[in-house]
């Protein structure tokens, strides 16, 4: 059997794949992942959902802006699908209004909470394609976007108010990794800024230091109540007291027989009476936005030695085309740089989900950066 001949440039296979940056997407999933880590959640069928959506909005987002750009790219680059007529202006405004209303549908069978994310995240593409992309504010918006995408994935796999709350850590990380790529993507066709590049490898450093370094080490048993008072210095109100001790007593009940609903998913009606807390729905105290950890998701040593292994490779994916860049700030290395800061965001995501306890994330989403790199070398991710 003969093997299968790649398509020639000037098929519409091509022609869209590179329109839609086809390397980028596998960028994506990792969003969804990291935000479930965040908020302490098993990654499901609604983590599944926001996968969707997020690869729509995103794809959408790569068609607004060819649209966008296609009279400066006729000038700039006269290969892109749009001003080499390879595919027409209408087909990607039609794509991308397409792409745009199935990321809300799926988003929208994930629950309410993500389908707000959702639309948020929707109208920062629309208006970053659209308006925003040539001033000041337009890094911003992108970084954004990537934030908001994070956040999808916690509100669709929890599903709770305080999941996009919980979240918001992880996604200022992230956003600012995407706001130091996106400064420097602003003059990657005709050369860029070495303070660009330089602001990015700064960012890269001050995102890697974290996930790089061991994290203080967890008590595997609750604080007892004698304790949180002598750290308190006996001033410790009658509320907190109460709730230290219904935990510590909690905490000596034995575990239930039946299978936890958190691992099960509910299974009960709308009308069904709620089980009281430690008989199957998960109740630890805490304040809002905080969450306890799903089983299994202790962060131990094999994931502190996986956690800062990823930050690494971020650091050394990101930083040295930046690095490169900073020295000689031509239109190659910069696109260099950029494409660099795109690829290291999946190891960003993977250390993320890491960081959070979740080595299981973690290693799906890392492995999705050797078929980046093989998809990168047909169609590029610029």
């Amino acid at each position: 059997m003969r093997p299968a001949r790649p398509a020639p440039s000037g098929s519409p296979l091509r022609a869209w794949a590179e329109l839609l940056r086809l390397p980028a997407l596998f960028t994506v999933p990792g969003d969804a992942l990291a935000g479930a880590a965040a908020v302490s959640a098993r990654p499901g069928l609604r983590t599944l959902l926001a996968i969707g959506s997020s690869l729509c909005l995103y794809e959408a987002g790569m068609a607004l802006n060819d649209w966008a750009d296609r009279d400066e790219d006729a000038a700039e680059r006269p290969h892109r699908p749009l001003p080499s007529g390879r595919i027409s202006p209408a087909a990607a405004l039609a794509a991308a209004g397409a792409a745009t209303a199935a990321g809300l549908a799926l988003a929208a069978r994930a629950g309410r909470p993500a389908l707000a994310v959702a639309s948020s995240l929707a109208a920062t593409v629309w208006a970053y394609d659209l308006v925003l992309k040539r001033t000041p504010a337009g890094p911003a918006a992108m970084a954004a976007a990537r934030g908001l995408d994070l956040l999808l994935g916690a509100a669709a796999t929890r599903a709770t108010p305080d999941a996009v709350r919980g979240a918001l850590p992880s996604a200022a990380l992230l956003s600012s990794h995407t706001l130091a790529v996106t400064a420097v993507s602003r003059r990657e066709t005709t050369g860029g800024s070495p303070l660009a590049s330089l602001a990015a490898l700064a960012t890269t450093v001050a995102l890697a230091l974290p996930l790089t370094r061991p994290g203080p080490a967890r008590s595997a048993s609750p604080p007892s109540t004698a304790d949180a008072v002598s750290a308190g210095g006996g001033r410790e109100p009658a509320l907190t007291r109460l709730r230290t001790a219904v935990g510590a007593a909690a905490a000596l009940v034995p575990p239930p027989l039946v299978p936890d609903a958190a691992v099960l998913g509910d299974a009960r009606g709308p009308g069904s009476p709620r089980r009281p807390a430690g008989r199957g729905d998960a109740a630890t105290p805490g304040p809002p936005g905080t969450f306890p950890p799903a089983p299994g998701r202790a962060p131990g040593a094999v994931t502190e030695v996986l956690r800062a292994a990823l930050g690494t490779a971020y650091a050394v994916t990101a930083g040295r085309p930046y690095f490169h860049a900073a020295l000689n700030p031509s239109p190659q290395l910069t696109q260099r740089a950029v494409g660099g800061g795109i690829r290291a965001t999946i190891p960003l995501q993977a250390a993320l989900c890491a960081r959070a306890g979740a080595p299981a994330g973690a290693l799906l989403t890392a492995a999705l950066a050797p078929l980046a790199r093989r998809f990168a070398k047909k169609v590029s991710v610029t």
